[in-house]
């Protein structure tokens, strides 16, 4: 028997999220925490490689890993990819990702002693627009926001968002493929 309807539902569950860490030995009045998410179907390693070759290792670095994971091909022993979500249930995912950003940052901090004034968000693609959505959602978590060759938020013009507080650098590529240069304007 086929009921009369469907409905959607859905339920909240705990999910174990995953960052790499890399720390100087000496933490100074210089130190950054740069808190950086790489693109899709990418990892947490290749963007920690990447921002250590843009920044140095003198900065507390933190690479999260985003939360879905799928196979790259369709090979046995495929490598594995991640992204940051999709444009179903975007609001979930955005949800996500700042729950994801805040508590590595409280968790840091407690470690580290690195104030806001010393936080620097970094995105490279997909998560460009989740990073400027942060900024303007909780400005004052991070001083300076590095996008590279991402888009931004399609509602940002009208979007309920606070005033970004963060110093913005936005990097791009003339024929980006992904984000053309009306995506990113």
């Amino acid at each position: 028997m086929i009921p009369e309807t469907v409905e959607r539902r859905t339920f909240d569950e705990r999910l174990e999220c995953h960052y790499v860490l890399q720390a100087p030995k000496m933490i100074s009045d210089r130190t950054l925490l740069v808190l950086t998410l790489h693109g899709y179907g990418s990892n947490p390693e290749v963007m920690l490689r990447l921002t250590q070759t843009m920044l140095g290792t003198e900065h507390v670095i933190a690479s999260l890993q985003a939360p879905s994971q799928f196979f790259l091909s369709h090979t046995p022993d495929s490598p594995v990819g991640y992204c940051w979500a999709t444009h179903a249930h975007s609001e979930s995912s955005v949800r996500l990702h700042h729950a994801m950003l805040l508590h590595v940052i409280r968790e840091l901090e407690h470690r580290f002693g690195i104030g806001a004034s010393r936080r620097i968000l970094i995105g490279f693609s997909q998560p460009v627009g989740l990073n400027y959505r942060f900024a303007a959602t909780h400005p004052a978590e991070v001083r300076g926001v590095i996008g590279v060759c991402g888009g931004v938020p399609k509602n940002w013009e009208d979007g309920e968002y606070s005033k970004v507080a963060a110093a913005l650098l936005h990097i791009a590529r003339q024929e980006d493929e992904i984000y053309p240069p009306q995506a990113t304007q």
